[in-house]
């Protein structure tokens, strides 16, 4: 027998009354548990009736994300249509919310991003059947919309909102001037924020933060500005998340000069418009970006006659762009200015060697590398692990394990270099140093990987160090 597909009984009208059935969902029921068996076997019994979401009400189990999961689960292969009206009616309930993870969910399980016209066909189906929608209902499918961000057919659910005779409002209004905005349609933004105007839906402070940040992002900076002014109009005070987009634009499209300039009227104004250190941090990496590391040392007096501390994130952007430009000099009075601050010489030092090898002066990162060992500085991790790697590249295998012997931080050394240093060292015949550093490896609990242990092990044993060959064998990581 011939059985029409849900979407299909949902578009006729004509074919409510026909008989449906489908025996693998009945077969998952058995699998289900009880709760959401039990909508699982009234949404069969009822998929066909017009206005199904009323009759949900009368199944007493309790609806929970688990439930809603397993709903999903069973049906969204099989009955999407159903699945997702299901989905909808369980947004609704007083009882029950979806969270972010539900709407990812679902529009996975029932693969919105590849097949939109199911959400279309949901919203048709409610016509044909003289459903009464809510504004609910759609803020439901808005926010499916939202998790695949689906800019057109966000602003295609709005559109049908109010042939349905629903009124938008701003929060909904925000969700898809959202996704045009990412989608960088501003034109249409600029007109659903024209159109909340006439129906006497106000925007608020996330409408217009999206807004200056989408103009922003696409270099329309006078717009943007004009909407900062605007804002105020409507009882919304631009705060620091405001000006930042903005200064990121102008940074971006405009002149560093003009950034400067906001920067100082931010700082001027104070209040909820007071710079912070993303703030004067986007600016910084802006310069850099654009070969203008020199000129963003201002940065750093306004930062201080501001009271705003520089984080590290700031700092190691500022370094690079010196040493990219060839001012490492410049580079060594800031870590001074800096470490007096409260960022540490060990981080600013391990920042300039970082900046030094990016750059391609490989010789003089190790240079310095070197100095803060005998300084007594302690580079971080990464920067350990950078120089060293590279040394054993080079096949410089014994300057590699000096600066592990020397480096008190050796505990934090990527465990793969010490098995490369060992079978370096055993390869050339460095045994006493190889001895050590198998020392070092059993007492840190590090394991021996690569191709070379039974090599390594052989090595110890030549020169006698049965007990360390046997130690170094059975580490686990």
């Amino acid at each position: 027998m011939f059985l029409p597909s849900i979407s299909r009984l949902f578009a006729d009208t004509k074919s409510l009354n026909k008989p449906i059935f489908s025996l693998k969902l009945v077969h998952l029921l058995s699998t289900s548990s009880s709760s959401a068996g039990e909508f699982l076997s009234h949404l069969l019994k009822n998929k066909n009736v017009s206005g199904m979401e009323r009759t949900l009400s009368s199944v007493r189990s309790k609806l929970d994300a688990r439930c809603v999961d397993e709903v999903l689960e069973k049906c969204a292969v099989d009955d999407p249509q159903m699945c997702l009206r299901f989905f909808i009616w369980a947004g609704l309930q007083s009882s029950y919310r979806h969270s972010s993870y539900m709407y990812s969910r679902a529009y996975k399980l029932l693969g919105v991003d590849s097949k939109p016209q199911i959400i279309r066909d949901a919203i048709e189906a409610y016509r044909l059947q003289k459903y009464v929608t809510s504004a609910k209902m759609f803020k439901v499918v808005l926010n499916l919309c939202r998790e695949g961000k689906d800019a057109t057919l966000g602003l295609w659910v709005l559109r049908k909102m109010k042939e349905s005779n629903c009124r938008p409002d701003t929060i909904m209004y925000n969700v898809v001037i959202r996704l045009l905005c990412e989608k960088g349609d501003m034109d249409e933004a600029i007109g659903l924020m024209r159109e909340m105007d006439l129906i006497d839906v106000h925007p608020d402070m996330i409408t217009y933060v999206v807004m200056i940040k989408g103009l922003s992002e696409v270099g329309r900076l006078e717009e943007a500005c004009g909407l900062t002014k605007a804002m105020r109009g409507h009882g919304c005070i631009p705060n620091t998340v405001t000006y930042s987009a903005l200064l990121d634009g102008i940074c971006r499209f405009g002149s560093l000069e003009r950034a400067l300039e906001l920067l100082r009227e931010m700082e001027k104004d104070g209040g909820q418009c007071k710079p912070n250190v993303v703030t004067y941090t986007t600016v910084v990496q802006n310069f850099v970006e654009k070969c203008q590391a020199i000129e963003a040392l201002s940065i750093l007096d306004q930062m201080r006659d501001f009271g705003c501390k520089p984080n590290r994130v700031l700092i190691s952007t500022l370094i690079h762009g010196l040493c990219k430009e060839g001012h490492v000099e410049e580079a060594h009075k800031v870590i001074d200015r800096v470490a007096k601050s409260g960022i540490s010489y060990d981080s600013c030092y391990s920042s300039l060697v970082l900046s030094l090898f990016r750059i391609g002066k490989v010789e003089q990162a190790e240079m310095f590398f070197r100095r803060m060992l005998t300084g007594g500085l302690k580079p971080d991790s990464f920067t350990s692990s950078t120089i060293i790697r590279w040394l054993c590249q080079q096949n410089r295998i014994l300057d590699g394990y000096c600066l592990i012997e020397q480096s008190a931080s050796v505990s934090s050394i990527d465990s793969d270099i010490y098995s490369i240093l060992m079978a370096g060292l055993c390869e050339a015949n460095h045994l006493v140093e190889a001895a050590k550093l198998a020392h070092l490896m059993v007492d840190k609990r590090i394991q021996f990987k690569g191709p070379c242990v039974k090599n390594v092990i052989e090595c110890l044993r030549r020169c006698g160090k049965e007990d360390l060959a046997s130690s170094i064998g059975n580490v686990k990581s």
